[in-house]
């Protein structure tokens, strides 16, 4: 019976709740964007955080898209959850900073007291950054709780034995070489870009009207599609899903940030990875015309096979791709369904786009994309 329901249900589900919801805007999402970079830089400390970096030692690791919930049928984290504890232990032990880019709890669909009873071991794993000053924690729609609840302090303490503070954005500002922090800028030598890099990181739902205030998305998600999602077991986070929206809303991202000079953004929220302002069949299409260009013809064969494998993933490939400046990052998430987990790592002079994906019973990280920040500073 579930499974004849899941047949009949699963699009009309879909439409409707494409039908009523809103569509991202263009121009309020260039407003606020624009409105919390600026308020990040005039007054840290209050929506955001401004962290230099030293272009060598400075490590990162951001996740995002967690959507951890109570264990039930629509819980996307479930699958995923083996593969992010593996991911963590690593960076913890590299010493890396988490920046947990937000919706990393499903507050949408549960309440916070069920989220914290099932997710034990996952918040105890987090907590060994915060024990070591090194983890950032941002707030998105799906866990707004974090931003606007009086009580969100103290469950944040219960969870992670301290108080910590949860932004809407941080700041990475990277220093000029030979330049460590508190130093006279004047005397170091600047990146050959002739400017520093800043990198703006913020969950991303800002201006959405859908994910930012919009009454029938949190209606529906939490009274509709929840209790049929947990009964008929769907995983809407395919590239597929809802993608003409969230395409829309990736290229936005990349309009603010290219307009921007010498900033990068890197956000979360359509769970679609993006390197470089290109999503993978982009730059699947780049190589091609790149393949054509060198007459490599193994490579275009190559290239050619894995674009028809992947096309029917996604609904739109930007006109502009193969000149597209390089400054939007999106972390993907970390509930797809087949339980890889991906993100954004900064460390040792690059940015990666990484995946974690289990096989059997193992976990393996998987370098997917990565360019030197020396080399994305020239680029932009």
């Amino acid at each position: 019976m579930r499974n004849f329901l899941r047949i009949i249900l699963y699009k009309p589900i879909l439409k409707i709740a494409a039908k009523f919801s809103s569509k991202p805007k263009r121009e309020r999402i260039f407003e606020a964007l624009g409105k919390l970079y600026t308020e990040i830089h005039t007054n840290p400390g209050k929506k955001g955080l401004v962290i230099p970096f030293v272009e060598s030692t400075g490590k990162f690791i951001i996740f995002s898209d967690q959507h951890k919930g109570r264990r039930n049928g629509a819980d996307d984290f479930t699958r995923c959850e083996a593969n992010y504890l593996h991911a963590l232990e690593y960076y913890n032990g590299h010493d890396f900073c988490f920046i947990n880019l937000g919706d990393s709890e499903e507050l949408w669909e549960n309440n916070i007291w069920q989220v914290k009873k099932k997710n034990n071991e996952v918040f105890d794993t987090e907590k060994k950054f915060i024990g070591r000053n090194k983890c950032i924690k941002i707030f998105g729609n799906h866990d707004l709780f974090w931003d606007n609840d009086p009580l969100a302090w103290w469950h944040l303490k219960d969870i992670y034995g301290e108080k910590i503070k949860v932004y809407e954005g941080v700041i990475l500002e990277l220093l000029a070489r030979g330049q460590e922090p508190g130093m006279n800028t004047a005397d170091a030598e600047l990146p050959i870009s002739g400017s520093p890099l800043t990198i703006f990181l913020t969950h991303g739902h800002q201006g959405d009207a859908q994910s930012d205030g919009n009454w029938f998305s949190k209606f529906f998600v939490a009274n509709i599609w929840a209790p049929l999602q947990a009964f008929l077991r769907i995983n809407p986070n395919t590239p597929a899903y809802d993608a003409e929206k969230k395409t829309l809303h990736n290229n936005i991202m990349y309009e603010w940030s290219s307009e921007q000079k010498n900033v990068v953004l890197i956000t979360g929220h359509t769970h679609q990875p993006v390197f470089g302002s290109l999503t993978y069949l982009e730059r699947l299409y780049k190589n091609f015309q790149q393949a054509i260009h060198i007459n490599d013809k193994n490579r275009e064969e190559e290239i050619r096979r894995e674009i028809r494998r992947r096309e029917n993933d996604f609904t739109a490939v930007s006109i502009d791709y193969m000149k597209m400046k390089p400054s939007y990052f999106n972390t993907g998430c970390c509930c797809f369904d087949d339980g890889d987990i991906t993100g954004i790592e900064i460390a040792n002079g690059y940015i990666r786009l990484v995946k974690w994906s289990g096989k059997n019973a193992l976990t393996e990280r998987v370098l997917l994309e990565e360019v030197s920040l020396e080399q994305l500073m020239g680029q932009l």
